[in-house]
């Protein structure tokens, strides 16, 4: 599931950057790549990133044949000298296997990898990274799968909220942060006066890390951020996904709602839903639905959400696609309860282009 998510947000968000005409280049960087694909040969995070980047039947290597703009290029990093050997030559083979589909003789990824054999906190802060990171002409998306939760502290999660056009996803193990919250080798990564489990409620622990790195945002910045919680066994792992831009956020909601039709989030059923074939079960109806669409209206009939653009900006931050506010809003107004100031739009995707009306209480 885990690789799922990932190929599928990127698959949402590499068309979106690569035909914007003010973005110059593309890095898509996996900082813990490993060695491209497993013991029986299922593909890993470097080798899936780059099939999406080439496209069904290379429809993407079509466009950039023609356009020649954005150039795209890979960042790969693995700290296993021999699983970097590994990738080295999984991705060459990928390549050629590629080519010997293609019409064309050169291929217009085969220069685009770099790869470096180092630890991560020392990479992070590499001023070439870093430069890259922080350049408005640059589109870049950064996968994070660590092992466990050590690498992705309140320093680099920031470094990675504030470089302007950056999404990242990463993955964290929230159990084991659960499990020894107290020990020297949890609170030296997390302050612990910041993080409180509620021991009956284990499905809520990667929302709980979740909360913990959204309270580290600024106060003064949009920015969005969303978790998918992933349950195996008893444990708990998760992935946050974070977000300068409301379409990030939508299609990596969109990503989330395709996997968990009840609260977009989890792989178990969080919110404790009625499922299919119980008796109580509605279909499209869930419990995250409910609650975030009756907060939606407390807060228009309270003026704390005085147009579209904050309904439909609201509804993202708790987790949900944009059309649950539409559905408020058209209920408010069959009541007679709103009237709107402005021209009257149902637009629920794109929500950066939506048109703003004012909402007025009757």
């Amino acid at each position: 599931m885990k690789l799922d998510i990932f190929r599928e947000c990127f698959r949402e968000w590499y068309p979106v950057f690569l035909h914007n005409p003010y973005i110059k280049r593309l890095f898509i960087y996996d900082m813990f790549a490993g060695s491209g694909k497993d013991s029986i040969g299922n593909l890993g995070s470097p080798l899936i990133l780059l099939q999406e980047a080439i496209g069904e039947e290379q429809q993407h290597c079509e466009y950039l044949r023609k356009s020649k703009t954005p150039i795209v290029l890979f960042g790969f990093n693995e700290k296993d000298e021999k699983k970097m050997s590994e990738l080295k030559s999984h991705v060459e083979t990928e390549i050629a296997e590629c080519k010997s589909r293609c019409q064309y003789e050169d291929c217009v990824f085969e220069k685009s990898f770099f790869y470096k054999h180092a630890d991560f906190q020392e990479l992070i802060k590499n001023p070439k990274l870093q430069s890259a990171l922080n350049n408005k002409q640059y589109g870049k998306f950064v996968l994070l799968d660590q092992y466990g939760f050590k690498q992705i502290t309140d320093d680099v999660f920031l470094r990675l909220v504030n470089a302007p056009k950056t999404d990242f996803i990463f993955f964290i193990a929230s159990s084991f942060i659960k499990r020894f919250k107290e020990l020297p080798a949890v609170t030296a990564y997390f302050k612990k006066e910041n993080i409180s489990f509620d021991e009956t409620m284990p499905k809520e622990c990667h929302r709980v890390i979740t909360n913990y790195f959204r309270a580290l945002l600024p106060s003064d910045k949009e920015y969005y951020l969303h978790s998918f919680t992933i349950q195996k066994g008893k444990n708990y792992y998760g992935l946050i996904f974070g977000s300068n831009h409301s379409l990030g956020m939508e299609k990596f909601l969109r990503v989330c709602w395709r996997q968990d039709a009840f609260a977009g989030e989890s792989n178990c059923n969080i919110n404790n839903d009625f499922q299919a074939g119980e008796l109580f079960h509605v279909p499209g109806v869930s419990n995250k639905k409910q609650k975030v669409s009756d907060e939606i209206m407390k807060r228009i009939l309270s003026q704390q959400i005085t147009s579209n653009i904050d309904g439909l900006k609201y509804a993202l931050r708790c987790g949900c696609e944009p059309k649950i506010y539409v559905e408020v809003i058209d209920k408010l107004r069959r009541y007679n309860q709103v009237t709107i100031d402005g021209v009257f739009n149902r637009t629920a995707a794109n929500i950066h282009n939506a048109k703003p009306y004012n909402i007025v209480i009757l």
